[in-house]
């Protein structure tokens, strides 16, 4: 086994105490808030928990803007309870972060401030109500394939975490996968609008389970320490092989003229992902970077007075205790 000094190098145990951390991993335990652990798993968790903790937090927009315009109430009840299961599970994601020493506030600030990454996803228009039903279908999809690799986590509190996540995203997998299906079968104009949602959301949805592993350079620690279970192209792989099936027999036809059935692997084969738009939507440039980021910014101002007055009620409760 290759040696790493990652971490508490000042430590005169620490090849030692690493040597247990992955024989801990290899026996399939979980690595719990109190455990020894090196710098490194600790800033890789941070890094990935926060990141995922704030897709979920601005992933609430481009579905939320359609609430007032759901196309029935049933639609509405259905999208309501989705945005309110998103917010829940940026608040478990949060929540499992803090296990690991930084502050929600200091996620937050990191957000807003630019510093943060979210999921690249979030960064696009959801034009009509077709694409509610194929983000909840296509991107809510690539995301459990994501999520349910996330619950075997080698870390505790971010594999149950995802335990309960999954779950709920189940849901919404199953809820967009029907609202396609009933307009791929609708008339000639749903039938196109459909087809258009798909056009717009298939390569950005691709490109969710990250860059090549060839491109990935955390991804070889992120395995060896548990962290991640699979390799990007490995969850893209899945992702494809159960929706690409799915999407033909529906009449809808995703926008890759190089989408091909290898008999050989048994495996769907995609074209080139469009790697440059990828970067250019990281950076900033993306449609609605900007907006995302705004819309963030001016929620949290405008609920600051709501975390003042609480802040104040706990203190006043605070000092009555000790009276």
């Amino acid at each position: 086994m290759v040696k790493l000094r990652i971490g508490y190098p000042e430590d005169p145990d620490y090849q030692e105490r690493l040597e247990e951390f992955e024989a801990r991993i290899a026996r399939g335990e979980k690595i719990e808030p109190g455990d020894w652990m090196p710098a490194e798993y600790r800033r890789q968790l941070i890094r990935m928990i926060s990141q995922h903790a704030h897709s979920e937090w601005v992933g609430m927009l481009p579905e939320g803007a359609w609430i007032p315009r759901a196309p029935s109430l049933r639609r509405k009840l259905i999208l309501l309870a989705k945005v309110q299961d998103e917010a829940g599970h940026g608040q478990y994601l949060y929540h499992a972060a803090e296990t690991l020493g930084v502050t929600r506030e200091e996620m937050v600030e990191a957000l807003l401030s630019g510093k943060a990454k979210y999921s690249n996803i979030f960064n696009y228009p959801t034009l009509t109500w077709a694409d509610v039903g194929i983000i909840g279908w296509l991107v809510d999809g690539m995301a459990i394939k994501n999520q349910t690799m996330l619950a075997q986590c080698s870390y505790g509190p971010y594999s149950r975490a995802m335990v309960r996540i999954c779950a709920e995203e189940t849901f919404h997998h199953k809820q967009g996968k029907e609202a396609v299906l009933l307009y791929a079968k609708g008339s000639p104009k749903q039938r196109r609008m459909v087809q258009d949602a798909l056009n717009r959301w298939w390569w950005p949805t691709l490109m969710m389970a990250g860059p090549h592993d060839t491109d990935s350079p955390h991804t070889p620690l992120l395995l060896r320490w548990g962290i991640k279970t699979k390799t990007n192209d490995q969850i893209r792989q899945e992702f494809l092989d159960e929706h690409v099936p799915e999407l033909l027999e529906a009449g809808l036809v995703p926008p890759d003229p190089e989408l091909r059935y290898d008999e050989k692997t048994g495996h769907w084969v995609h074209g080139p992902i469009p790697w440059d738009e990828f970067w250019k939507v990281i950076n900033g440039e993306g449609p609605m970077n900007r907006h995302r980021l705004l819309a963030r910014q001016r929620a949290h101002e405008e609920g600051r007075w709501v975390r003042e007055a609480l802040e104040a009620y706990s203190k006043r409760r605070l000092a009555q205790a000790a009276d």
